[in-house]
């Protein structure tokens, strides 16, 4: 079986590179410290994925950086759940970085994060059991070398951490292929009269959410094969500042934006914003609101800092100001061009308007909605 794999050197070039390259030198650290009983084929402790994931400061001093920020709990039950037989599903409405906490688990449990499975509502079966060569099979019929398996074929058969994103965006008949595979561990090879067995340090972790369209319930027969765990949306304001920052951040190196001084002060702006939207509710909990048909999650909080980011740096003095994230939060807020519209018109003169310290930001988005 021939696998393609990144090299160091093109990891080093890649726009969005995997987290087991972009945190190389802290999961090498941390195999370096941590001294505690590994699963089979682990690289790391289950605490040790829980500090990569959480942070800390290793005894030599190594800071360790966060790389979800949220209940300590939620994170042991994800990473003791893939310690055990059960497969691992994050369930989360969009923006609650499931996709992000399920590369970073087998980034630290595997090294490896790119036996992946995205889920849509035409992924076929093959990509998650095998398909075929047809070069192959039609020269020489069936055999081992003229299957291609799919990554989770390769998961159970290397010991690794298989992904599967979106579970639910996946045709029911397709996402019922994996029930053999976890509760038996075993993927039939009717063709070949074989089958591949799991080895032990196989895994499967999914995400799935059940507010987008078209999604695919899980049926009750898949649904018991998975340990549950949900990732809620930030608890508090400053929580979600400092999940959108720390992003903000990562993504502006790696597009070479230069970092935004006095930044932070729209960044609690957007996240204000979304989060008294998303609420239905101001903060100080005077007025209620009509919220719009988006989500307004913290990725896309951090969508639009990062386009404002980059529209400061390009176009402006490099000074993020409120005309730099006035646009995004207009595009991320009216997704209904009729029912949005209204709604956030009304926010900008019934809120923003009135608000203390808004006057700039309240004519960049009169200025934006022209």
């Amino acid at each position: 079986m021939t696998v393609s794999v990144q090299t160091d050197a093109a990891a080093g070039e890649a726009l969005r590179p995997h987290a087991e390259h972009t945190f190389a030198d802290e999961l090498s650290a941390l195999a370096a410290a941590d001294d505690r009983p590994r699963p089979a084929r682990w690289k790391l402790s289950p605490w040790g994925v829980s500090t990569y994931l959480l942070g800390g400061t290793l005894p030599d001093g190594t800071l360790i950086t966060p790389k979800y920020v949220g209940p300590r709990r939620l994170v042991e039950v994800a990473v003791t759940t893939l310690a055990t037989d059960r497969a691992l599903l994050l369930l989360g409405v969009p923006g609650t970085a499931k996709t992000w906490v399920s590369e970073h688990l087998a980034a630290a449990v595997s090294g490896d994060s790119t036996l992946l499975v995205q889920g849509t509502a035409g992924t076929p079966e093959e990509a998650v059991r095998y398909g075929w060569n047809y070069a192959q099979l039609l020269a020489h019929g069936p055999s081992r070398d003229a299957l291609v398996p799919s990554p989770v074929m390769r998961a159970m058969a290397e010991g690794m951490t298989a992904r599967v994103e979106e579970l639910t965006r996946i045709p029911a008949d397709v996402q019922d292929a994996l029930i053999t595979i976890l509760s038996e561990k075993t993927l039939p090879v009717p063709e070949l009269g074989q089958e591949v067995q799991a080895v032990r340090g196989f895994n499967l972790v999914a995400t799935a959410n059940d507010r987008d369209r078209g999604v695919n319930e899980l049926s009750s027969a898949l649904r018991r094969r998975f340990n549950t765990v949900v990732l809620p949306l930030p608890a508090t304001p400053e929580a979600e500042v400092d999940i959108v920052s720390r992003r903000v951040a990562q993504i502006g190196r790696s597009l070479d934006l230069p970092p935004a001084p006095d930044g932070m002060a729209e960044i609690r702006r957007v996240v204000t914003v979304f989060r008294e939207l998303r609420d239905g509710i101001t903060t100080d909990g005077r007025t209620k609101l009509k919220s719009p048909s988006g989500t307004l999650s913290t990725a896309e909080a951090i969508s639009v800092v990062t386009g404002g980011l980059a529209l400061a740096a390009h176009f402006g003095d490099g000074v993020l100001r409120p005309g730099d994230v006035a646009a995004g939060i207009l595009g991320a807020v009216v997704r209904d061009p009729t029912a949005d519209r209204v709604i956030w018109q009304e926010y900008v003169e019934t809120v923003v308007r009135e608000r203390d310290g808004w006057k700039d930001f309240y004519r960049a988005c009169r200025e934006a909605a022209e």
